[in-house]
């Protein structure tokens, strides 16, 4: 059997005294779920929303699901960012997802998700969106994307490639 006498010697809880004691424990977002609000009162489901870890659903009645969709992106920080082909509309159908722990909300783990050849041949993007000062913006690879934002990406012009287009390069 171990025993050990600790000392603290400022204001800590139980829960810093294990994170010091295992270093490894690693906690989990958490959103709380409850279902049948249609059979309490108004009043019982104001009072459990308040906390915005809970959201009050009804799937019989279709209550709050919008409520619900929008904490788990908020809870999980997730971004959507949409592609944008030069002379196109924006596609509006598949997004790029992006949160924090899968690299970053970053132009460059935006292109990196898409392919990551397409580093080697970046010059700049346009963002349109909330994260820009102006719409449309020229950025670079450390620009980062805010919800809905819609990104164009912009290769390099190479020699290989005005020939291609028909231009004539002259030594």
């Amino acid at each position: 059997m171990h025993n050990a006498h600790v000392t603290f010697r400022g204001d800590y809880d139980v829960d810093e005294l294990i994170d010091v004691i295992e270093g490894n424990r690693k906690y989990v977002k958490c959103l709380f779920v409850y279902n049948k609000i249609d059979t309490i009162s108004i009043e019982e489901v104001d009072e459990i929303s308040q906390d915005p870890i809970n959201a009050c659903i009804s799937i019989h009645m279709e209550l709050g699901l919008d409520i619900l969709l929008q904490k788990i992106w908020k809870i999980l920080g997730m971004v959507r960012v949409y592609t944008k082909r030069k002379g196109f509309e924006p596609d509006f159908s598949d997004p790029i997802i992006l949160t924090h722990e899968r690299g970053g909300l970053t132009v460059k783990n935006t292109i990196l998700q898409i392919h990551k050849s397409l580093l080697d041949d970046f010059a700049s993007a346009f963002i349109w969106g909330r994260s820009c000062a102006y719409s449309p913006m020229r950025c670079g690879l450390s620009h980062e994307l805010g919800d809905e934002d819609v990104i164009q990406i912009l290769k390099k012009q190479t020699k290989a490639g005005n020939l291609m287009k028909g231009s004539v390069i002259k030594p």
